[in-house]
């Protein structure tokens, strides 16, 4: 979203590559930190006949990957040992490993059990995991000696992942599950059916239906497959279901949709955390989160900043639940926060937003193979360590066609078939949305896209309905960045909210896949010398982060309102002159949007607003 100035957002960047990185480095062996669970200990050993290894690539993040090896006890009498050796081709390696001790010659490696591991029950299994490098996949396994398929015959391997399931026949209490058949080189035995990771049945087939589910409920499913040797493959990818009926709408605020964006980069300066959606109140007004931002780079989705994503670990007093992150857990950061939040407001969906002012410059790219760029964005969304605290992709291209930071050339269609492709890919049981321009000029960046064709693929679109005017301009005429309406003397016409809006649903978009935008903080020039709008200036006004822009929480005792000009307040204070959005304005423009017919208001973004919450909570009763 455009709240900061491209040079602001870059500088911001660079910093935090020279110095975020440390910390993410710092901390990456510790992220991937043990996901196995250890199961069983016992005693006395049985022959290594009695026992399996299977291998699985638990996750795969471009420059390296998280392997896992299972050993399980298909035996009679526990095991009291275990050695595993495989072979990797060149350019492939095992790094750091976790409850094992990996040692290697050459391309051929040895994982041992530790001196508290090493015992396994009959029927039992544990696992143990560690960071690799390259795209190679081991070759000649062997358990303590013999073949890993635990009956010495060659090739017998574990099981390929079955296909993605799909789900059909969704009713109040139930679903309809199919998927493809997984292949292995003796035959598959059954599947076993996962709901929210846990197992609800085993069949034969390639369908399933789950009839004990609850009204207007979201689940996840995956399958395994197991051969006629008891080995389970990987676990295939996810599908989400939400059930019919159950609420009428989304959340506290009923039918309409009211998201706040939660900025990555907050957690450092801002000192602004998942946490404080907690105790300012926010969480129970809103009933979305869009994360941002996630990259977009040759093409592909990828993760914007790790340390800050998944990595930073939460002290007791800075956590959602009050708990402490540990070394060894897998998942930290705001993912992990964002998690325990779901748990805290069941009600709250959450989409990963990429892209963004700085960012859209990727989409170019994108739009060259939008199938390409959909597979990579599912599979970092869907990636197994954090699959469930996202509910959905929010892509923020903010100037398609056109030309913003840079210019865009990918042409009309470009924004219609990227979204497609996310639709495709994503399917129905995921949210994919969009944030886009605002600029209703004629010939301006609406009429540079089909966000039309577009719409027909997405649940909604933030239209960003503010940063109209700003300091960029720094001898003026000063004006409201967030007008709703026009006025007499307005510096660009089709630059306000009404325009916007009533442009896109000339267009064709549906009013109940248009959100209102926000903004929590104020534009503002000084060196002016009225305090009527269309004043000249000298520059921007001095901020805390950035000239020319300051938090709604700073400005409302610094610089109080005393004006409305177009349904926003404006200021003038000394020499400097200002405009943001009140509770009172807000509230206005939330009777407005629900008399347009409109999906609900989101805003940019949570860390602006007080300690108590009250422009979130000036929505929220707004839109009721």
């Amino acid at each position: 979203m455009s709240t900061e100035t491209p040079q602001r957002r870059t500088r911001f960047r660079w910093s935090l590559t020279r110095n975020g990185r440390a910390k993410a480095v710092a901390g990456f062996t510790a992220l991937l930190l043990p996901l196995a669970a250890m199961v069983g200990l016992a005693s006395p050993a049985s022959a290594a006949t009695s026992a399996t290894a299977t291998y699985l690539k638990k996750s795969d993040w471009g420059s390296g990957f998280e392997g896992q090896w299972t050993v399980k006890n298909t035996g009679t009498t526990a095991l009291s040992s275990w050695t595993i050796e495989w072979d990797f081709p060149t350019g492939t390696a095992a790094g750091s490993a976790w409850d094992a001790t990996v040692t290697s010659s050459g391309n051929h490696w040895t994982a041992k059990n530790l001196s508290w591991n090493g015992s396994i029950a009959p029927g039992a299994s544990l696992s143990f995991g560690f960071n690799g490098t390259g795209s190679g996949s081991p070759t000649g396994c062997k358990l303590n000696g013999a073949s890993c398929d635990g009956g010495g015959v060659p090739g017998d391997n574990a099981p390929s992942a079955p296909g993605i399931p799909t789900a059909s026949a969704i009713t109040d209490t139930s679903a309809k599950l199919s998927w493809s058949a997984a292949t292995d080189d003796k035959g598959i035995k059954n599947y076993d059916v996962l709901r929210d990771g846990a197992k609800v049945a085993t069949v034969t087939g390639t369908t399933y239906t789950d009839t004990v589910l609850t009204a207007g409920t979201d689940y996840s499913y995956t399958v395994q497959a197991r051969d006629t040797a008891d080995q389970t493959g990987p676990v295939s990818g996810s599908v989400k279901v939400r059930t019919t009926g159950g609420g009428t709408g989304p959340g506290p605020g009923g039918d309409k949709v009211n998201l706040g964006y939660f900025t990555n980069w907050g957690v450092y300066g801002r000192n602004y955390h998942v946490k404080n959606l907690v105790t300012s109140g926010s969480a129970q007004k809103i009933t979305h989160i869009n994360y941002a931002f996630g990259n977009v780079q040759g093409g592909k989705c990828t993760i914007g900043d790790a340390y800050a994503d998944y990595d930073k670990a939460y002290t007791a007093d800075q956590s959602v639940d009050g708990v402490a992150d540990t070394w060894d857990q897998p998942l930290r950061g705001n993912f992990n926060q964002l998690r325990k939040l779901k748990a805290k407001y069941p009600h709250i969906k959450v989409l990963w937003s990429f892209g963004g002012w700085t960012w859209s410059g990727g989409f170019g790219a994108a739009a060259q193979n939008p199938a390409a760029f959909a597979q990579s964005c599912y599979d970092l969304v869907e990636d197994p360590r954090w699959a469930d605290v996202f509910d959905g992709i929010d892509i923020d291209w903010e100037y398609p066609n056109a030309c913003g930071l840079t210019c865009d050339t990918s042409g009309p269609a470009a924004l219609k078939n990227l979204s497609s492709a996310l639709r495709t890919k994503f399917g129905t049981a995921n949210l994919v949305t969009a944030a886009i321009t605002a600029d209703a000029s004629d010939g301006g960046k609406i009429d540079a896209a089909d966000y039309a064709g577009a719409a027909q693929s997405m649940d909604w679109y933030n239209v960003m309905t503010y940063d109209f005017f700003g300091a960029w301009a720094a001898k003026g005429p000063t004006a409201p960045h967030s007008p709703l309406t026009s006025y007499t003397g307005i510096p660009q016409a089709g630059f306000n909210s009404a325009d916007a809006i009533a442009k896109l649903k000339a267009k064709g978009v549906p009013a109940k896949k248009l959100l209102l935008g926000i903004g929590f903080y104020g534009r503002g020039w000084t060196g002016v010398t009225q305090a009527a709008p269309g004043g000249t200036a000298t520059g921007p006004a001095p901020g805390t982060y950035e000239t020319g822009i300051e938090d709604y929480k700073v400005l409302k005792n610094s610089c109080p309102a005393n004006g409305t000009v177009a349904g926003t307040a404006y200021a003038y204070c000394g020499s400097n002159w200002w405009s943001y959005d009140t509770p009172a304005t807000i509230g206005a423009k939330m009777t407005w949007a629900k008399n347009q017919g409109l999906g609900g208001a989101f805003f940019w973004e949570f860390s602006g607003d007080t300690a108590n919450g009250e422009l979130v909570n000036a929505m929220g009763s707004g839109l009721q």
